[in-house]
């Protein structure tokens, strides 16, 4: 039987909801951002009391978290890094993300007990490069996403194998390099590489002449529109044995902003596949039903981005920059009773008693049924449940735990 290295999987926590959803789904390791210093400024990021609560969840369950520090920072942010480090030091954070030299150098200087792995915002794409970075005292590089999976084996053989690799390997893609986009400074003064991109890649263009001022022309000649930089989302989930004989130390899942639901469901389905190659590398065969279940959270059209060829005019969406949504979160399992079979959830869209629904949870397949007796909090019989968090019991066909989740298809 081949001997394969298991892979990290690596999984988005953008609240403290989203950091346990991730663990509990089946991610090895967790990134998060504090309330700075991050780039990803929409995400709900996580204030100092709740790293720690985090971290502690994480730790306890042998998993491991990351704190995302990958800003090009300018001289006004200096002084307060140095802070933030001191900070965060004590708190026993597994490694932090780092883009710039001078934010290396701080936190090797502040804090050189602590791991640093090398951001994709340093563009990583070549091997001298990552053993540049690896000599300097870098624990892990994040390669680029523009890189194949030969360029990737490349570097591999030409690193030190305590040299971790991290790879994106599902999630949305940016239309510059590697994330460094000045695009977003330029149209609406907030900066991407300070954590505030405004994705103008994903605005739809028209052209115009400087001597027809007000005359909009389609970019395209045709009916397929003009969304000339909006990217397909990246899914590798197909892929998992060519991955891992790359050399990639860490598979990483892109969607900080993105919902616990997306996540779970994401999380869940990369990690079967995963453990299931892991399992029998000599006769593993993909599941296709881990590729719907990708089908069932909001996502654009999917692509393997450039690990196998350069992306060509396939990988982009023309006519719309709106994500496909087959599915919604109806409710989230708060309790369930073993002796009786009712769970209690709390409503997230208005659902109704006959409704077909399917739920998901930690580690074993989603199960389907139809929702009968429903009762509120009072104990009254209700047909439907309309409004945000409201409380519901329903008897589940099989046994869940509070966190499984209830989704069903949207009408055609």
């Amino acid at each position: 039987m081949t001997e394969v290295k298991r892979p990290e999987l690596l999984a988005p926590g953008g609240s403290l909801e989203k950091l346990k959803t991730a663990i509990m789904y089946g991610a090895d390791a967790v990134y998060i951002g504090g309330e700075a210093y991050s780039l990803r400024a929409a995400a709900e990021n996580f204030s100092l009391e709740e790293m720690k609560e985090g971290l502690e969840f994480a730790h306890e369950r042998g998993k491991k978290v990351y704190l995302t520090a990958n800003i090009l920072p300018h001289n006004e942010d200096i002084a307060q890094f140095e802070e933030y480090i001191e900070e965060i030091r004590p708190l026993g954070f597994d490694a932090v993300l780092i883009a710039d030299p001078g934010m290396f150098d701080t936190v090797r200087q502040l804090a050189p007990e602590l791991p640093v792995h090398i951001s994709t915002q340093a563009n990583n794409v070549n091997y001298r490069s990552a053993a540049f970075w690896h000599r300097l005292g870098a624990k892990r590089v994040v390669l680029a996403r523009e890189m194949s999976l030969e360029e990737i084996s490349q570097i591999r053989k030409n690193t030190p194998p305590e040299l971790e690799l991290e790879a994106f390997v599902h999630g949305a893609m940016c239309i510059s390099y590697s994330g460094r986009c000045l695009l977003s400074n330029y149209m609406t003064h907030r900066d991407s590489n300070m954590g505030r991109c405004s994705h103008p890649c994903r605005w739809r263009y028209s052209l115009v002449e400087e001597k027809r001022p007000g005359q909009y022309m389609d970019v395209f000649e045709n009916d397929r529109g003009t969304f000339i930089f909006n990217s397909k989302d990246l899914c590798m989930i197909r892929h998992i044995p060519e991955l891992i004989k790359s050399g990639i130390t860490s598979l990483k899942l892109e969607g900080r902003v993105k919902t616990s639901y997306y996540v779970a469901t994401v999380v869940g389905a990369y990690r079967q596949e995963i453990d299931r190659y892991l399992e029998d590398p000599d006769n593993y065969r993909f599941s296709e039903e881990s590729y719907e279940e990708l089908l069932k959270v909001s996502h654009r059209p999917y692509t393997t981005g450039f690990y196998f060829n350069k992306p060509d005019e396939d990988s982009q969406v023309y006519t719309s920059s709106s994500y496909i949504r087959d599915y919604d979160l109806v409710a989230v399992v708060t309790d369930y009773d073993e002796k009786t079979g009712i769970a209690t959830l709390a409503e997230r869209n208005r659902f109704f008693a006959g409704d077909e629904v399917e739920i998901i949870r930690p580690g074993k397949p989603y199960f389907k049924q139809v929702i009968g007796r429903m009762e509120n909090e009072e104990g009254e019989e209700i047909t439907v449940a309309p409004h945000a968090e409201m409380i519901v019991r329903t008897k589940l066909a099989q046994p869940v735990d509070c966190w499984a989740m209830v989704r069903r298809k949207k009408a055609e």
